[in-house]
């Protein structure tokens, strides 16, 4: 079992990588899901730096060993767009298959939308960058699961907190975040990063989910 002194600096040095690769900004920010936010996290500059995506990707390997067991699940999915790099090494690390989920449905070939080798049964494990409604991740599972495997698990680095989780978990998939935006957000006004309107910001959005 990870130690709590283990989470505790995990979750610090991701707010210092956040931080240092300018992750977090704010504005005004149209969402994948449509939703406005005062707030963006770009995770898809992380692979840009590769000591911070190595990092991460770590934290996901020990994470995903001890939340889930890598004896639950036989492949790892990658998410479009930003968790597929990321889900490709966490992959590695963990010595199992990859696949990845299209956006959308190819038009020709095998018109699948589950690349990679997924036979009957395969339990799969989705991985992606950050969760705000839980839609990106419930398509994906049901992707899989068109093509006869199971998603029952799905791994993320950032809980926006904006009802993500409880939409999955009505949905039978079960979300493990490694920080949550109120986590994140409370380390970071702490240390001096993020000032106190900016750090209100933030719990305020959490708030209105």
């Amino acid at each position: 079992m990870l130690p709590e002194k283990w989470k505790e600096s995990a979750k610090i040095e991701i707010c210092r990588i956040l931080n240092r690769i300018g992750a977090l900004k704010f504005g005004t920010f149209k969402l994948t899901s449509g939703r406005v936010s005062p707030y963006y996290i770009d995770l898809r500059v992380v692979p840009s730096f590769p000591d911070a995506f190595r990092k991460i990707c770590a934290f996901h390997t020990e994470f995903i060993k001890e939340k889930i067991g890598i004896e639950h699940f036989n492949r790892v999915a990658g998410i479009p767009v930003a968790g597929i790099p990321l889900a490709s090494l966490v992959a590695y690390g963990l010595e199992k298959p990859f696949l990845y989920i299209r956006q959308e449905e190819r038009v020709h070939g095998r018109q699948r939308r589950v690349e990679g080798i997924l036979n009957p049964g395969d339990r799969v494990l989705l991985v992606d960058d950050l969760i705000t409604t839980g839609s990106t991740l419930k398509k994906a599972a049901q992707a899989v699961e068109a093509e006869g495997g199971l998603a029952e698990d799905a791994v993320v680095l950032l809980d926006r907190e904006e009802g993500g989780r409880e939409d999955l978990q009505r949905s039978g998939i079960t979300l493990h975040a490694i920080i949550a935006m109120s986590e994140l957000a409370d380390r970071m006004y702490e240390t001096g990063t993020i000032d106190e309107l900016q750090h209100k910001t933030i719990l305020k959005q959490i708030r209105k989910k």
